[in-house]
């Protein structure tokens, strides 16, 4: 099992979704990918945010929404050294601190930070809490891609912030773009084209690892959820499909493509 018990600065550490309703949310995932709810000891004190775990550990996080009538959504999260200078370096370049920096009781400190397109990202300084113990398993998160309208503009930004270099890929058909980092491939860039809705904003997505991914969206629906993109092949890359929640938040699965 690929399991992590530490992130270096600018590697997607975490990510969560948050939920109207968390006990249906729970259900779906764990229904979906196995995973055991973790609820919160602190309740009080965390605002009900709670963890998902596989095989004993912890994958990913849930949590109320943060307030009434806002969009269920998965959130990514990237490992930063210093979310003070991670977000003082944000608004120089382009973006903007949407919230924080706080502390999380002794889990860690955190920010959100708005990139110069628009799209939503945490930034995670670790203490107690490092981020995901495991990763790259079936049913674990297994990668982290944004897509935007603008990539020159957010190459820019995360080069800045993070420290990433933008490389070429010869995934799909060419014209997908890997972020670097000091190990390799830490993240995806994917550009928004014609096939995309004028309203579609920027956003990162979360995968998680499916052993069938065919398999696992027709589980999805049955679960409640909704196959948004049908299982399709990606040269290179593996199987994918689009889904969303009952709730509305999407995410995406992938089956890796064999090597």
């Amino acid at each position: 099992m690929p399991e992590r018990s530490c992130y270096p600065h600018g590697v997607p550490s975490w990510a969560d979704v948050s939920s109207p309703d968390i006990v249906a949310s729970a259900a779906f995932y764990g229904g979906l990918f196995g995973w055991t709810h973790v609820a919160p000891e602190q309740p009080e004190e965390t605002g009900g945010y709670g963890m998902f775990a596989l095989h004993d550990k912890l994958v990913a996080g849930i949590g109320p929404l943060q307030e009434p009538g806002a969009a269920a959504t998965w959130t990514t999260y990237i490992a930063v050294d210093d979310v003070d200078e991670a977000a003082t370096r944000a608004s120089e370049l382009g973006g903007h601190v949407a919230m924080g920096p706080i502390h999380i009781l002794d889990a860690g400190r955190m920010a959100f930070l708005v990139d110069p397109v628009g799209a939503f990202v945490g930034v995670w300084q670790a203490a107690r809490h490092a981020g995901a113990k495991l990763v790259g398993e079936p049913g674990a998160v297994g990668w982290s891609e944004l897509t935007c309208r603008d990539p020159e503009a957010t190459k820019r930004f995360y080069a800045g912030v993070f420290g990433w270099r933008a490389q070429p890929s010869t995934i799909g058909r060419g014209s997908y773009t890997m972020f670097d980092g000091e190990s390799g491939p830490i993240a995806g860039l994917m550009t928004m084209d014609e096939r995309w809705p004028d309203a579609a904003p920027s956003h990162w997505m979360t995968y998680v690892v499916a052993a069938d991914a065919a398999a696992t969206a027709e589980r999805a629906r049955r679960l409640g959820g909704v196959i948004s993109v049908a299982p399709f092949d990606v040269p290179g890359a593996g199987t994918i499909a689009v889904l969303t929640d009952p709730f509305g938040a999407f995410f995406s699965i992938i089956e890796p493509a064999a090597g």
